[in-house]
C-alpha cells in the first residue's frame, strides 16, 4: 500500500524555478474545507535559501510604492518576514519607524481563534504600515481575522502575501502569491458539508494545516 508521500508532486514556481512546492493529492480536512491536495510548503519556509528566494519573490510588490513598518507573520513564516524585512531594506523601502529599520513579529491565536498582539509589540503595529505574510490562503478566513486584528490595533495593511493562493483579494485587499491555485491542476476547496470525498464514504488521509499535517 502507497504512503502519501509516493504520491507527492513537486512543483517548480512559475517566477524561481528553484522554489518547490510539494502537491499530494487525497483527501485533507483544514479548519475551515475539505481539499484535495496537501501543500507541503514546509521547505520554502524553513530552509534559509528557499526563503530567501520567496523574500525576493515577495518584494517586489512593495519596494517601488509603498511604505512598510512591520511585517506580521503567520503560519510559521518568520524566516521568510525577516529576509524580506532585509530585502525591503536594500531595496531602500520608506519606514516610519524611529529606529528606520522594519519589524517581524508574530500574533498569538487563542482558543476561540482570535488573533491577539500583546501590549509589548502594540507599538509596532499602531499608526504602521503593516505586511501581512502567510504560508498559504485557501479560504481567506484566516486572512480576514488577520486584517481585522491588526486594524484594530491601529495598522494600516499594506498588502498581503501568501506562498500559496486560492483567493484573490479579502476586504478588498489584494493577494500576491509565489503559487496560485491555478497552478495546481484539478485543486478544489470544498465545504465539509458539500465534500463529494465525504459523500462517497472515503476516509480522510490527514488533517492539516500551513504547519503540516497529522494521519488519520
Amino acid at each position: 500500500m502507497s504512503s502519501m508521500l509516493d504520491r507527492q508532486v513537486k512543483i517548480p514556481a512559475k517566477a524561481n524555478r528553484k522554489i518547490e512546492l510539494k502537491a499530494i493529492p487525497g483527501h485533507f480536512a483544514t479548519n475551515h474545507s475539505h481539499i484535495n491536495y496537501y501543500l507541503d510548503i514546509t521547505p520554502i519556509k524553513c530552509r534559509h535559501n528557499e526563503a530567501q528566494l520567496a523574500a525576493k519573490e515577495f518584494v517586489k510588490k512593495y519596494k517601488h510604492n509603498h511604505i512598510v513598518d512591520t511585517i506580521v507573520c503567520m503560519d510559521g513564516c518568520e524566516v521568510i518576514g525577516a529576509y524580506l524585512a532585509e530585502e525591503l531594506t536594500s531595496a531602500g523601502i520608506m519606514s516610519m519607524n524611529s529606529h528606520e529599520c522594519v519589524n517581524v513579529i508574530t500574533p498569538e491565536i487563542n482558543t476561540g481563534g482570535q488573533v491577539i498582539f500583546r501590549e509589548n509589540v502594540e507599538a509596532m503595529l499602531d499608526n504602521k504600515h503593516v505586511v501581512l505574510l502567510l504560508a498559504s490562503a485557501t479560504t481567506g478566513k484566516t486572512i480576514d481575522q488577520s486584517i481585522q486584528a491588526i486594524q484594530y490595533y491601529g495598522g494600516m495593511v499594506e498588502g498581503v502575501s501568501a506562498i500559496f493562493a486560492a483567493v484573490d483579494s479579502v476586504d478588498g485587499i489584494d493577494v500576491d502569491s509565489i503559487y496560485h491555485v491555478s497552478d495546481i491542476n484539478d485543486y478544489q476547496n470544498y465545504k465539509p458539508s458539500e465534500c463529494p470525498y465525504c459523500q462517497a464514504k472515503h476516509k480522510l488521509d490527514a488533517i492539516v494545516n500551513s504547519y503540516g499535517y497529522s494521519k488519520i
